[in-house]
């Protein structure tokens, strides 16, 4: 059977990034790599590194119902560049958010992040230039980094990343998302004002037009980045 160009290209794709899962076990803190799952939360992808596909499951918070994992705290100041280390290259074509959510209890380990208390604080969007092309900043990575706003208040939360692959995403439930929740105490805050907040699970449908989207044919002439606004202080 003879494929068009576009078809073979995304069949191609498909079949070279079959086994391309991955975790996301550590952080960048001044500078260093965090051990694995030192101050991650261990998830239940440990070792099979597949990822959530309903964004309406508990585990689309911070996948750990099967390892009910906790993780140390560590330390940074506000202001600092930190990162997010994966276990290998991040293939699939994709896109991240990073969201944080204040410990309503002043304890990250023992905080479940309920209810409207995530915002965003870092995105790696999409790169399109009307329909000719389509990059992905967020892919063929293994780790990333970015600055917290000098301006967020002083106390432990718990950080969330999700790399957001699009591969398969043309069905509904189709995009994967591959999640760690980290958990940091941030000294030498300020006071700044969160915002806007945002549940999680809760805070996408899996209809939103950067998570139920064809990337391949025809070429997306713009790519609308799930979620809220990044709150920069």
């Amino acid at each position: 059977m003879k494929f068009s160009a576009p078809l073979s290209l995304a069949l191609a794709a498909l079949t070279s990034q079959a086994a391309a899962h991955y975790t996301l076990p550590s952080l960048i803190i001044n500078g260093q790599v965090t051990p694995q799952w030192a101050n991650v939360r261990r998830t239940n992808n440990y070792n099979s590194q597949a990822p959530v596909t309903d964004v309406r499951s508990a585990d689309f918070r911070c996948y750990t119902s099967e390892t009910r994992a906790t993780a140390s705290t560590i330390t940074v100041s506000a202001g600092s560049q930190i990162g997010v280390v994966a276990n290998g290259n991040m293939y699939h074509a994709g896109v991240i958010n990073v969201y944080m959510a204040r410990a309503t209890n002043g304890n990250a380990a023992t905080f479940n992040g309920d209810g409207n208390v995530w915002f965003k604080v870092h995105q790696i969007p999409a790169v399109t230039n009307g329909g000719s092309s389509i990059s992905w900043p967020g892919s063929n990575i293994d780790r990333f980094t970015f600055t917290l706003p000098r301006s967020l208040p002083t106390g432990e939360y718990l950080i969330r990343t999700e790399q957001i692959a699009l591969h398969s995403a043309s069905g509904f439930a189709g995009a994967q998302f591959y999640i760690a929740c980290g958990q940091l105490n941030v000294i030498n805050g300020g006071s700044g004002n969160l915002g806007p907040l945002v549940s999680i699970p809760g805070v996408y449908t899996g209809n939103e037009p950067g998570i139920l989207i064809n990337i391949y044919w025809p070429i997306p002439a713009n790519y609308t980045q799930p979620g809220p606004p990044v709150w920069r202080g």
